[in-house]
């Protein structure tokens, strides 16, 4: 039982689920599930109350018991408790107030990463204004590496996204040749398919390795395919850079994806055997998003932020490329309008790279929430300023397979223009090979002679 006293009244909560739960800003999702405070003075009272909570009681204290499911499993056995270590006399309060101390650094918040479980990171995040969350993330450092180098300080990637209704290959070829023109595609050249057959999921890694081997472009693709289908496409010799999965943060939600940590072990393990990177083994590619669980009725009553950040451990736990948060995909039944959507991006991305993980976000909503391209716009701009790993690129910003919006080449153009960020070393020096980019980073005009455009009229994968 946890309680507080605010404006002469007490208030209890039933444990600490409940606590998190109260705490949390007003999302639709908590409330569609009966988990969110009643009123402004109960979510200020829980937030009071969870202040006091010390790191070592939320450690203690799984939310979903231990022997029900192996994400839980997964966070407790996996915990550096050396890390914690300097943690560990802190409450959540004074945990917030040690993440804003200049003296903490890039270096220790690496140092400490291992040891935040999904839960306090959660919990931290509860007591935190906007500015806070942009802060302590833009301390965070998550670096890695496949054919080219995410995440370091001053860059942001883009996810180039060519999707097409039809699967059909030159469209997909089309879009592909407009971002990377654009300077897109340093995180992944990452098709979602409308097919699940795996022979067109075969022809699409081909035509994607193809212009990557072609153009000897320092990149990755990925066709975000479940991943039984990507373990079947590699068995059959297609060449797979990263293997993709939808994440969630209960092991009954996964299962409702039809996976599990085996299953997302043997294709981490199928896609090292194949050694296609050139810089670094980092061979993962993650999604998830705030109401998951909550749509597969398998949260176990935790609310929907803290079921996200559960999600990240998995995602950590393998050792990924990439991990984006699709933060206003599901709808406005979890995340009504502009306001929630901005406030679980930088939440998500927050408990993300607090907790180590080299996140990005896709910036989104779809057209039946209450949210519109400005806020959009809001919540990339505040992101690139946190340190965003990487975004979308989508052609007009109009994912016409997907049918939401996202944002787009040109949305990367602004961000870097704006806050001088740079695309990842590996592929600005492709860029300005190919005469894409000049020696400052700045978009070249290109003619219709220019090479890459030799992909189109051939269609070879037609």
């Amino acid at each position: 039982m946890y309680k507080t006293t605010l404006a002469r009244r007490t208030w209890q909560f039933a444990s600490l689920k409940d606590l998190l739960a109260k705490a949390s800003p007003a999302r639709s999702g908590d409330m569609l599930a009966g988990l969110g405070a009643e009123s402004a003075e109960q979510r200020m009272a829980a937030k009071i109350a969870l202040a006091d909570v010390p790191l070592r009681d939320i450690l203690a204290t799984p939310l979903i018991p231990y022997e029900q499911d192996e994400v839980t499993r997964l966070i407790i056995d996996t915990h550096d408790a050396a890390a914690f270590a300097l943690i560990a006399h802190l409450t959540v309060g004074e945990f917030r107030d040690w993440l804003l101390a200049d003296t903490t650094d890039t270096a220790i918040l690496s140092h400490i990463a291992p040891a935040i479980t999904p839960e306090i990171a959660a919990a931290v995040s509860k007591l935190m204004r906007n500015q806070d969350l942009i802060l302590i993330a833009s301390k965070c450092r998550v670096i890695t590496r496949f054919r080219n180098t995410i995440g370091l300080p001053g860059h942001l990637s883009v996810r180039l996204q060519p999707n097409h209704p039809t699967d059909d290959i030159k469209g997909i070829a089309a879009s592909t040749l407009d971002g990377l023109l654009y300077g897109a595609g340093d995180a992944v050249i990452g098709i979602n398919p409308a097919s699940d057959s795996l022979p067109v999921l075969k022809k699409l890694n081909q035509m994607l390795d193809d212009i990557i081997t072609r153009f000897a472009i320092p990149t990755q693709s990925c066709v975000l395919t479940h991943v039984t289908n990507t373990l079947a496409l590699m068995e059959r010799g297609t060449p797979v850079d990263l293997v993709f999965q939808s994440v969630a943060g209960t092991e009954a939600a996964n299962s409702g994806f039809g996976i599990n940590l085996a299953l997302l072990q043997e294709a981490r393990e199928a896609a090292l055997n194949l050694q296609r990177g050139t810089l670094g083994d980092n061979v993962m590619y993650f999604e998830t998003g705030q109401g998951s669980c909550l749509s597969a009725n398998a949260h176990h009553g935790v609310d929907q932020q803290t079921c996200e950040a559960r999600a990240y451990a998995v995602a950590r736990h393998f050792k990924p490329l990439l991990v984006n948060t699709v933060v206003g995909f599901i709808g406005p039944e979890y995340l009504y309008d502009g306001k929630q959507i901005i406030r679980a991006g930088l939440e998500d991305h927050f408990c993300g790279k607090l907790m180590g993980l080299p996140i990005g976000c896709d910036v989104c909503y779809t057209n039946h929430a209450e949210a519109d391209q400005d806020d959009m716009d809001t919540l990339l701009t505040l992101l690139c300023n946190a340190g965003l790993t990487f975004l979308i690129g989508v052609p007009g910003a109009d994912d016409i397979m997907l049918n939401y919006q996202s944002t787009s080449f040109h949305d990367a153009l602004y961000a870097r223009r704006l806050l001088g960020l740079k695309h990842a070393p590996e592929f600005a020096e492709w860029l300005m090979r190919m005469q894409i980019i000049d020696s400052h980073g700045q978009l070249r005009l290109t003619g219709a002679n220019h090479p890459l455009l030799s992909v189109l009229p051939q269609g070879e994968f037609a």
